[in-house]
């Protein structure tokens, strides 16, 4: 090979890798800025792989209320599965399951998958989620199949902000609202009843009265005038 097309492969090569790593850069460094989703935690055992498992908590910081996973589950097998249980080892939490319909458990069909979190599918809620669950930690989460047996993975902990507010917990403590205090004095009786009517003046004491006269005790009665 001549010097000159040695020359060229090697220019030809840096700029290669030099796109690699500036690609690699933007999509590590700053995904959320490229519009571009992270991958997120995907595991396959036997029959069974779960992808883009999330545990997504409230979405203001500090904010108290329950979390929820979310993740798909395939079912490569000919039989369907049902995921039994999710649990979070080394926590407290308490996760509870709902069909996306109906009050079964929640069915993996054969060859087919189920999505976990988001509305209109089946949801794992962690009850105290603000308590087992803090942004930017790794979670251990199990799933519990009910022919595959426990499969587990490290999943993302994550507000329910951006990329992730349709697949967070549906609970979401409402704002708190100032209750007016109460008066210091309470205000004035209102009048029930009809006022009474004002009585006529008695007649002073001691005055005749007009007509007739009654003769004092002992004194001829005059008839007439």
């Amino acid at each position: 090979m001549s010097r000159s097309l040695r020359r060229g492969a090697l220019a030809a090569t840096a700029i290669v890798l030099s796109v690699a790593a500036l690609s690699a850069c933007g999509a590590g460094n700053d995904a959320q800025t490229l519009e571009v989703r992270p991958d997120n935690a995907a595991v396959t055992v036997d029959d069974v792989k779960i992808q883009n498992a999330l545990v997504v908590t409230q979405p203001e910081p500090g904010a108290k209320g329950p979390a929820a996973v979310s993740a798909s589950v395939f079912n490569n097998g000919s039989t369907p599965q049902t995921v039994d249980a999710i649990t979070l080892p080394g926590t407290k939490a308490v996760v509870k399951l709902k069909a996306a319909e109906g009050t079964g458990p929640i069915t993996v069909p054969a060859h087919g998958s189920v999505l976990i979190g988001g509305q209109g599918n089946a949801s794992a809620v962690i009850e105290n989620g603000s308590e087992a669950a803090r942004n930017g930690d790794a979670q251990k989460i199990v799933f519990k199949l009910s022919k595959t047996g426990d499969v587990s993975l490290n999943a993302f902990i994550v507000p329910a902000t951006s990329y992730f507010k349709d697949y967070g917990p549906e609970t979401v403590p409402a704002a708190p609202t100032t209750v007016p205090a109460a008066p210091t004095t309470a205000p004035a009786a209102t009048p029930t009843g009809t006022p009474a009517t004002p009585t006529s003046p008695a007649t002073p004491s001691g005055e005749a009265s007009h007509g007739a006269e009654t003769p004092a005790s002992g004194e001829p009665t005059t008839a007439g005038h």
